[in-house]
């Protein structure tokens, strides 16, 4: 895999994918673009969701929406890692069953997603869930 960010002006940067996608990244205090850490955040909350999708399709569960609320902790000093993440999975359907939901959870944590694998290495990862009855 193979990516490159390119210096737009002041403290904006245009990240170019290899499969050909551009993303807006920003640092200042005026904004226009996420941060980098902002998209790191992001980027776990959708690789997650990409898999509790997957799996609670597979599992034959009548939902119409999935939306992961992430919330995160940063260190108070230099360099400001995430030391943690929640990620609060809401999922509104039709008799979604809890227990394929936790589990749709815990084989992303545990198995399926590589962001949030990868930074489980150094961050306190945890999980939380709601189901909302149509």
């Amino acid at each position: 895999m193979q990516a490159n960010v390119k210096w737009v002006d002041g403290d904006t940067f245009v990240g170019l994918s290899n499969s050909g996608h551009n993303v807006v990244f920003d640092t200042g205090s005026d904004s226009a673009a996420p941060s980098p850490m902002e998209m790191v955040l992001m980027s776990a909350g959708c690789c997650s969701s990409v898999d509790v999708v997957s799996i609670l399709n597979k599992a034959k569960q009548n939902f119409s929406n999935l939306e992961v609320k992430l919330s995160a902790v940063r260190a108070e000093t230099t360099p400001r890692v995430f030391t943690k993440i929640n990620l609060h999975f809401v999922v509104t359907g039709k008799d979604v069953s809890e227990k394929h939901l936790s589990r749709a959870i815990s084989l992303s944590a545990e198995k399926y997603c590589s962001v949030a694998l990868m930074l489980d290495k150094t961050v306190d990862i945890t999980h939380s869930y709601e189901i909302i009855e149509e």
